[in-house]
């Protein structure tokens, strides 16, 4: 795995590795942990050859015995319970889990740790984030951490890894102090401090432009073939609030694709990140473990299937944690058209998803992820982004929208204020038609995460119509949009 930057990443900050210091405070490491988790989020990883630490770098050696103590070789105290003793620890890597994932020596032991990963993808074990090098899958490795005099932690400096639960309590128990942060997961501070907020009143910079919600056109071409390069790019997701996003052809959502049932999709994944990634393409029957894979950077693969059902179908990454790569914008829509579907003036596409801030210029926030607390959901990855740029549409004009929830955790109930749908599609068929005999009509089209459909309607009068998630709650949050009519 590249240890390279991407060109728009900052340099890593070599001033928190220098602040860990020989025989430190807990406490000093559990400031410096969230510096090190946002330096970590923005892909800077540590892809070293696995190496052992040398012996007399361990980031607890003590250099001389406390308070004029006798001293065993090397300057180890020798009144802690483990001076001179040697300690091996042994641990399992797999995707998104070390164990054991909490383990206790006795002060002043020497510990070697040797790990292997049993998980489908490059991970690390690195104490206090240091000081470890990349392990490939199904590969093994040793190295020496040692002697330690006070609890601390280990984890995988992969992005998102250590959220996601890759992280090694370590107890040290009969040090001159034994702190109970690090063994209970540190003081933590809260998963939002020090991350970007969006001012609900702010309107966008001088010169920007709306994500084009256009629908392609379906070229008529029975082989469809396209180049998804991954790139890890700041963007701006709402006014004044830029976020480092990891995205296909540099756009979040990706591009939107489009055939019809029986087409063939060819789509080269190129990877130019800083971290593994991977495509998965609902639209596809396919064997995940070939096509679906995971690939470093640098790497490539062609991700080929057959169209065999229609609707508009979510793709998104799939590496692990998913939802930290989703998250961070690595979704998108390709549309299937059924055999039967009929003209209209204006089709559009409005692809759902949620934000979860990290700082200004960094990614996403996992924790905030994982626990379901987003800061806006938006509609074509930027806050309230059709009320600045209202969609324009001509009176009587026959509308039908594609929309598609990519989520990863939301639902939605789209409706349009002041218009009625007298057509509906829904994960692969017609719930609702024009000219139906009941005479029905529908107000809103209701999808879970990664499900997708269309609405057709008309706006007969000039006005302004709203669009929006009839979810209040999302709606109040950034997933309102206007139809300017007239």
């Amino acid at each position: 795995m590249s240890t390279t930057p991407a060109p728009d990443h900052p340099a890593p900050d070599r001033g928190t590795h220098a602040a860990l210091s020989h025989g430190r405070r807990v406490t000093a490491l559990s400031g410096l942990l969230p510096a090190i988790s946002a330096a970590l989020a923005l892909g800077l990883i540590v892809g070293l050859l696995m190496v052992s630490a040398s012996p007399g770098h361990g980031p607890h050696r003590l250099a001389s015995a406390a308070g004029g103590a006798a001293s065993s070789a090397g300057g180890v105290d020798a009144a802690l319970p483990g001076a001179g003793k040697k300690v091996t620890l042994e641990f399992e890597e797999g995707d998104m889990y070390i164990k054991p994932n909490k383990v206790t020596v006795p002060a002043g032991a020497d510990v070697t740790v040797k790990v292997v990963n049993k998980g489908s993808q490059p991970h690390t074990l690195n104490l206090e984030g240091r000081n470890g090098g990349q392990l490939e899958p199904g590969t093994s490795a040793t190295q020496h951490w040692g002697v330690l005099t006070e609890s601390t932690q280990a984890w995988c400096v992969i992005p998102g890894h250590k959220d996601a639960g890759m992280l090694v309590e370590i107890t040290v128990t009969g040090g001159k102090t034994t702190s109970t942060a690090a063994a209970g997961g540190g003081a933590a501070v809260a998963a939002d401090d020090g991350n970007a907020k969006i001012d609900p009143a702010a309107k966008p910079p001088a010169g920007w432009k709306a994500h084009d919600p256009t629908a392609p056109v379906n070229d008529g071409k029975d082989v469809h073939e396209a180049t998804f390069t991954v790139t890890e790019k700041e963007m701006e997701v709402a006014p004044g609030v830029k976020q480092v996003r990891w995205t296909f052809n540099g756009t979040a959502p990706g591009p939107t694709l489009r055939g019809k049932v029986g087409d063939t999709f060819k789509i080269t994944l190129v990877n130019r990140g800083t971290m593994a990634h991977s495509i998965d393409f609902h639209a596809s029957k396919v064997a995940p473990n070939v096509q679906m894979r995971t690939i470093k950077p640098g790497e490539s693969l062609v991700y080929e299937f057959e169209a065999q059902f229609s609707g508009i179908f979510t793709y998104h990454c799939g590496a692990d944690p998913m939802i930290y790569h989703m998250g961070n914008g690595m979704y998108g829509a390709l549309i299937v058209d059924p055999p039967d579907l009929g003209k209209v003036d204006k089709e559009l596409v409005l692809v759902q998803s949620e934000l979860y801030l990290g700082p200004q210029g960094k990614p996403g926030d996992l924790k905030k992820m994982l626990a379901g607390r987003n800061d806006a959901v938006v509609l074509n990855g930027y806050h309230n982004q059709y009320v600045h740029s209202p969609i324009k549409v001509k009176p009587g004009e026959r509308v039908r929208v594609w929309v598609d929830d990519s989520g990863p955790n939301e639902n939605i109930a789209f409706h349009v204020v002041g218009t009625i749908f007298d057509t509906v599609w829904k994960e692969g068929q017609y719930t609702l038609r024009r000219g139906n005999p009941e005479k029905g009509g529908s107000q809103v089209l209701d999808l879970q995460p990664t499900q997708g459909g269309f609405v057709e309607f008309t706006l007969p009068d000039a006005g302004t119509y709203p669009f929006l998630g009839h979810k209040m709650m999302n709606m109040a949050n950034g997933g309102l949009g206007l139809f300017q009519v007239g």
